[in-house]
């Protein structure tokens, strides 16, 4: 690819941007600058062989029984609260999405990206924007390039799909439907169980997400020559509510067979005025293996008003965030790079607290090649502590936009 302009709101140069598949088939003799991370930026090392701290959380969705607080039930949804408490995101199994149909989606989208370049770009993304073939989050020539190719589209509501790049080759549209529809349900249940964990009646959530935004992003992660210099994918936490990661392949330490990982994003964790927090996370890459991931976004509809549930606030625990309009938000978080969880300052009452020890914090290790507990940052007097230090997961990222109603290019991931 060569140098890409964008005009719309203001005119976008991004400079050039190269292919990842396309340098990886070039073998450069050293790092792509644009690719070369600074010293702090670049993925710690491996613990050594057989060294790994807590497991990540797995939660059972066929026993989470949420008609009573007891028997195995109660103590899945035990484990569902710990988890999204304690960590911002846990794996999860037996969640009711066939395996057939996960096996299906993971062969069209390996398809597509091992299409020859000049097919794929007939979909491009372009700069600013999050849908189509290409770089994400892409705002500036001199910004840091991860490696990683993407594939993002509009899912629901029908208004922020942009059919002209939703590739014919190979057929996947059928496919896509219906993998897209099982995940939507599954996110829906997943919020009546996550009110439920919180206290809730199972409907709690069910106003907010009436008219859901729904996204998918495709993320293909070529083998890398120099995975301790360069990252597949930006730290940054989600801007969804929930986002659910299928991994197809994840280097090293795969998730359970068939498990999907689920991230708490900052829609809940404004929701709950911080007790349940989003992870800041991010993808790293391997020198011998290929990655494929795929990434669901589930999100407020652009006209909903967010803010602390009045059950979360009070004399013990101090609101920390304001109200909003998610539209708002969404705009806000597709109009930047991807930079820890410092989008979310747009909806702090004191967007200095805890920043500084987000951003600060030194990384922590990738879920791709370990099981280890995020570090907890300080948490205000009287605040539940929760997840806001950075967190190498396998992946994620996204959301939408428009406070007045999205255009089709204005959308998430």
């Amino acid at each position: 690819m060569g140098p890409e302009i964008c005009s719309g709101a203001g005119e976008i140069r991004v400079g050039r941007v190269d292919d990842v598949q396309e340098l990886g088939k070039a073998q450069p003799a050293a790092v792509p600058e644009r690719y070369l991370r600074d010293g702090g930026d670049r993925p710690s090392p491996p613990p050594p062989v057989g060294v790994h701290s807590e497991k990540v959380p797995v939660v059972d969705m066929s026993k989470l029984a949420v008609g009573g607080g007891h028997g195995n039930g109660g103590h899945e949804l035990a484990k569902l609260a710990a988890a999204c408490e304690e960590w911002g995101f846990f794996q999860l199994v037996n969640h009711g999405v066939e395996e057939e149909l996960m096996a299906r989606m993971e062969a069209l989208a390996m398809e597509f990206f091992m299409l020859p370049l000049e097919e794929k770009e007939r979909y491009p993304m372009a700069p600013g924007t999050v849908q189509g073939y290409g770089h994400a989050f892409l705002f500036s020539a001199d910004q840091k390039l991860d490696w990683c190719n993407m594939l993002g589209l509009g899912l629901e509501p029908p208004s922020i799909r942009v059919p002209e790049l939703w590739p014919a080759n190979p057929p996947s549209s059928e496919t896509l439907e219906l993998y897209s529809a099982e995940i939507g349900k599954l996110c829906r249940r997943l919020l009546a169980l996550v009110a439920a964990s919180l206290g809730l009646p199972l409907a709690a959530f069910d106003a907010i997400f009436s008219a859901a935004v729904q996204a998918v992003r495709m993320n293909y992660y070529p083998p890398c020559p120099w995975p301790d210099l360069v990252l597949g994918l930006s730290p940054h936490s989600d801007g969804s509510a929930l986002t659910v990661l299928h991994q197809a392949a994840a280097g090293s330490r795969p998730p359970l067979p068939g498990a999907l990982v689920v991230n708490i994003g900052d829609t809940l964790e404004v929701l709950t005025n911080g007790k349940y927090q989003s992870v800041e996370h991010r993808a790293v890459t391997s020198e011998e293996r290929e990655r494929l991931s795929l990434v669901t976004f589930f999100a407020p509809g652009y006209d909903v008003q967010i803010g602390p549930l009045p059950e979360f606030v009070g004399a013990a625990r101090p609101c920390r965030y304001r109200s909003f309009n998610h539209g708002e938000y969404n705009r806000h978080y597709l109009s930047r790079r991807l930079q820890g969880k410092t989008a979310l300052n747009f909806a702090l009452l004191d967007a200095s607290e805890g920043e500084e020890d987000r951003r600060s914090a030194p990384p922590s290790s990738e879920l791709e090649n370990r099981d280890e507990k995020p570090r907890l940052a300080p948490s205000p007097p009287s605040i539940a502590p929760g997840l806001a230090s950075s967190r190498d997961c396998g992946e994620s990222p996204p959301v939408l936009m428009s406070a007045a109603g999205p255009t089709a290019q204005e959308l998430p991931l």
